[in-house]
């Protein structure tokens, strides 16, 4: 059974069905917080968010295995993943709770999101401190780095949740008022501290992220500065500096995963052109004189997605049975362009279900972003 959006009928297909198991499931799951798990190599405190680099091991020429040594593509399934499993798991199910709340208006769900959030972010004893300075740290080399901040891409799901039921009664203004403040503070820090600055000069998806992140929140905050700094970033930096003539991105095929991170750069920049695009500031038809724009990068990879046994690259090195999956740019491409057939793409790919790629499908919910 699908849920058409009634703003379009026949043209947003959603698996209403499937939206209000994962809500009803969401409704029963015990809140956790970032305090519940204490990451014991961190030199941070009980609040502070704490990772480790994925593709980072133990160093076989020494006793300790200090300090760790890179392994590009192969992620180390001893590093510690609770912090970043916390993000992703609240993130889904706040996104569920909110799409349930828009296609049934029952006020239970705004309720338990309500709670998930308030006690993560806000209640003194449970909250998360809204910085990322012991993000994917390297142990024998770093307490933390700036490329760790892509550690919160889920988070987007979020102040897009929160719009989406603030005005149910079980959503007090108070909490909204905080969560508005917890991301103020966290885009403040992305913005202005050396880890921020490093992870927004990246130039393949990670600076990216940092984009998509920074819109998301300056949008949820009413940032209006730094919404204008990055249009004028994706224009004159970004895709000029990252997408090829053909519409490829050359940092993601140099990797060892050249399939996952090129869909996986596409799904960012599709969204960051969603968040940032108004009139008289459209993302979606902007092009470089060359003829370099978004619909060139989706018109790369789309044809390798519908005949993954086309790709002219190698495979990736892990997860590329994983790919592709039921990802969201192809449903907001496709809703930008009229393009029936993105979006019968998107209906027809299945949901994510290998980890990795799951962790790079960041909006686990978009019905919320359609509003």
């Amino acid at each position: 059974m699908k849920f058409f959006l009634k703003s379009d009928p026949g043209r947003i297909p959603f698996p209403r069905d499937e939206t209000l198991a994962r809500a009803r499931n969401a409704l029963s799951v015990t809140p956790f917080h970032i305090t519940d798990v204490a990451a014991h190599m961190s030199e941070g405190g009980i609040h502070d968010y704490y990772s480790n680099g994925d593709y980072w091991w133990p160093n076989p020429e020494t006793r300790d295995g200090l300090p760790y040594v890179r392994r590009d593509g192969e992620t180390n399934p001893d590093f510690f993943f609770a912090h970043r499993k916390f993000i992703r798991n609240l993130s889904e199910h706040v996104a569920h709770l909110a799409g349930a709340y828009l296609l049934t208006g029952e006020d239970r769900f705004a309720a338990r999101a309500c709670r998930f959030l308030k006690e993560f972010f806000l209640d003194e004893a449970t909250k998360m401190n809204p910085h990322l300075c012991y993000a994917q740290a390297i142990p024998g080399v770093c307490p933390g780095r700036g490329v760790g901040i892509i550690d919160t891409l889920h988070l987007i799901d979020i102040p897009v949740a929160v719009e989406a039921m603030r005005e149910s009664p079980e959503f007090p203004d108070e909490v909204v008022t905080g969560l508005v403040a917890w991301f103020s503070e966290y885009l403040e820090w992305m913005t202005t501290h050396q880890y921020g600055i490093d992870e927004r000069e990246q130039k393949n998806n990670h600076g990216i992220c940092w984009s998509v992140q920074a819109g998301v929140f300056a949008r949820f905050t009413r940032n209006v500065r730094v919404m204008d700094y990055l249009r004028t970033r994706y224009r004159e930096v970004q895709l000029p500096g990252q997408m090829a003539e053909d519409g490829s991105f050359p940092a993601e095929l140099g990797r060892t995963k050249p399939y996952g991170y090129s869909i996986f750069v596409l799904d960012n920049l599709v969204t960051l052109c969603h968040v940032l695009s108004e009139p008289g500031n459209d993302l979606w038809e902007f092009t470089l004189e060359d003829g370099r724009g978004i619909r060139k990068g989706i018109d790369f990879i789309v044809p390798y997605m519908r005949k993954k046994e086309t790709w002219p690259h190698p495979p990736d090195v892990q997860h590329f049975e994983g790919w592709p999956a039921r990802i969201s740019f192809l449903l907001f491409a496709g809703i930008a362009f009229g393009d029936d057939g993105y979006v019968d793409l998107w209906q027809q790919l299945p949901e994510p279900d290998d980890d990795e790629v799951k962790r790079n499908t960041a909006i686990k919910q978009p019905l919320a972003w359609l509003r």
